[in-house]
């Protein structure tokens, strides 16, 4: 192993806690809506998901080659810098967490880097044309070709079974959505996990263990898929939940369309090496899969504060980072200083999250009601019954949107 001095070893562990975070906190990107329509059980469902993390973070070392070497410049990065960007990515995954908001750790993780970059190096040393073709666009594009696919998928899906036996077809597909839940987990580790290879790869080329335009070396991909398969497991039931049942009601049909969606965005940014959320692939594809059946609607409101919490996950994380890159300026009392800070703000929000828990056991339960949102309630009037149906609820009295949908009655 590289020659590793204590300052890069408390960077090093670190960037496995952000791992380890991320893992928790993006559970609900691979198995929410299996969870959600009883294709698996809780507990399963992460133990899979884990699994398959691990697995996909040996398959790729494009995206944290996008990390460690495109994003910012190498030559003006201290370990102190990597370690400040830790921090705000990490407070920001624990504080949206903590309100159930699937945002992206992946931009915490960028907002981070860059914020405590500019505060030490100056604006130059940010690649923007990494930054825009790279991380922007692509944080732009992911959501809308995801849920234009699955909004596809999932009319293509209902018009390809609609002669067929309700029990049935959705057993087959509560079983595609087993396989497509297990492609999204790998998909997942072959992009998130290696973020933080790419971290941990640029701290060891700014302390000088290794030298610049390294690869990963193994044990940095060993220990980065152990981390995000740990936190994996841990479940993350509190973004499971607004991810299965905040945003729509998925049928298994909608939950097969949205992940296969999701699954096959990812693998391919992952391939060309953009630096793609897939909180934000998978959001996109849960929306258009829940606008794809006739009578589905999605929640805006639910929406609406997940975009809020997108926009600022950039310029949230660059803050903080920033202000701990200005503390650790003073020396080593000062980078003690932060990762006391950091230790305290973790057990506060732990400690919050205590006063109500969720977890695999209510992580199905139907969140807090709040009243029907403009946009779904046109929706749902102007949406036509099912064909052989004799009415249809939603287009009679427009229930709260987070009640279970009720089965209309057939012919």
């Amino acid at each position: 192993m590289e020659h590793i001095t204590l300052l890069l070893g408390i960077v090093i562990v670190t960037a496995l806690v952000f791992d380890f975070t991320n893992g928790f906190h993006d559970t609900a990107n691979a198995m929410a809506t299996t969870i959600s329509t009883g294709a698996l059980k809780p507990k399963v469902a992460v133990a899979m998901s884990a699994a398959l993390n691990l697995v996909g973070a040996f398959l790729s070392v494009e995206v944290a080659n996008t990390i460690s070497k495109g994003l910012v410049d190498e030559s003006g990065i201290r370990p102190e810098v990597i370690f400040a960007a830790l921090v705000g990515a990490i407070l920001w995954n624990l504080v949206t967490w903590l309100v159930g908001l699937p945002s992206s750790s992946s931009h915490a993780l960028m907002g981070g880097l860059i914020g405590a970059t500019i505060a030490s190096a100056g604006t130059g040393a940010v690649h923007g044309d990494v930054l825009v073709t790279k991380v922007l666009l692509p944080a732009v594009a992911a959501p809308l070709v995801a849920g234009i696919a699955a909004l596809i998928a999932t009319r293509m899906m209902y018009r390809l079974g609609r002669n067929a036996s309700g029990k049935s077809t959705e057993k087959g597909f509560r079983a595609g959505q087993i396989a497509s839940a297990g492609l999204v987990s790998l998909a997942h580790g072959t992009n998130d996990a290696q973020k933080t290879m790419g971290i941990i790869t640029l701290a060891l080329v700014a302390g000088g263990a290794i030298a610049p335009d390294s690869d990963p070396p193994v044990w940095v991909i060993l220990s980065a898929g152990l981390a995000i398969a740990a936190g994996t497991s841990l479940g993350g039931w509190r973004i499971i939940r607004t991810m299965g049942k905040g945003l729509t009601d998925l049928q298994p049909q909608q939950g097969f369309a949205a992940q296969t969606s999701a699954a096959t965005v990812i693998l391919a940014s992952s391939h060309i090496g953009f630096s793609l959320s897939t909180t934000h692939s998978v959001s996109g594809s849960v929306m258009g899969a829940g606008l794809g059946r006739k009578g589905g609607v999605v929640r805006w409101s639910t929406a609406t504060r997940m975009f809020v919490a997108w926009a600022l996950t950039l310029p949230a994380a660059a803050l903080v980072a920033a202000l701990a890159e200005w503390v650790t300026g003073f020396g080593d009392w000062g980078t003690a200083l932060v990762a006391v800070f950091l230790v305290a703000s973790c057990g506060v929000i732990w400690k919050v999250s205590r006063r109500q828990v969720v977890d695999h056991t209510n992580v199905n339960a139907d969140a807090d009601e709040e009243p029907a949102g403009v946009v779904t309630t046109a929706i749902a009037a102007v949406t036509p019954p099912p064909v052989g149906t004799v009415t249809d609820d939603l287009t009679a009295t427009i229930p709260s949107p987070d009640a279970e949908p009720t089965r209309p009655a057939t012919v």
